[in-house]
């Protein structure tokens, strides 16, 4: 069965995210959804929060797992048994995510990357943005599954 992995931070999982799962899962038989622990960022959610919002927002999507993983995304796609590395990208993500494909590339030849561009409706979406504008106190009810909204609300002290 081929494999694909589609790691990142989500923090959180987002429409735009959950988007491009729906689409590399008609790409790919298998889609392992890699939630990293350590990113550089620092997480507004733990890990297992963040398993858990996504493992909702996936529920009833055939051939998709998540997973938390730790350590280099290329050791994780070979534990996975993965042939690729999926990356949604946005118009100011490319020249970023191409540097990364090509250190993937150096360090796992065996693995390829696939670019799947955000959908029109969700190209301005980031965690980033979701966070601040909740933090803020504005709705992002239609960005984000509606458990992720939940949460938000709670830990913003909207309800």
């Amino acid at each position: 069965m081929t494999v694909a992995i589609y790691p990142g931070t989500f923090d959180p999982v987002h429409n735009g995210h959950v988007d491009v799962i729906r689409r590399a899962r008609l790409l790919f038989p298998r889609l392992v959804v890699g939630v990293a622990q350590e990113s550089g960022k620092e997480p507004l959610f733990t890990v297992e929060e963040r398993v858990q919002m996504l493992r909702e927002a996936v529920a009833g999507l055939e051939g998709v797992e998540v997973q938390a993983f730790h350590g280099l995304t290329v050791e994780f796609a070979r534990r996975c048994g993965a042939c690729a590395i999926v990356k949604g990208v946005r118009v100011g993500d490319l020249e970023y995510e191409l540097r990364m494909a090509h250190v993937n590339r150096r360090l796992a030849p065996e693995l390829e990357t696939v670019f799947l561009p955000t959908s029109p409706e969700y190209g301005f979406v980031s965690s980033t943005l979701i966070k601040e504008v909740a933090r803020l106190g504005g709705a992002v009810d239609g960005l984000v599954p509606e458990g992720v909204w939940e949460r938000l609300r709670r830990r913003f002290g909207g309800g």
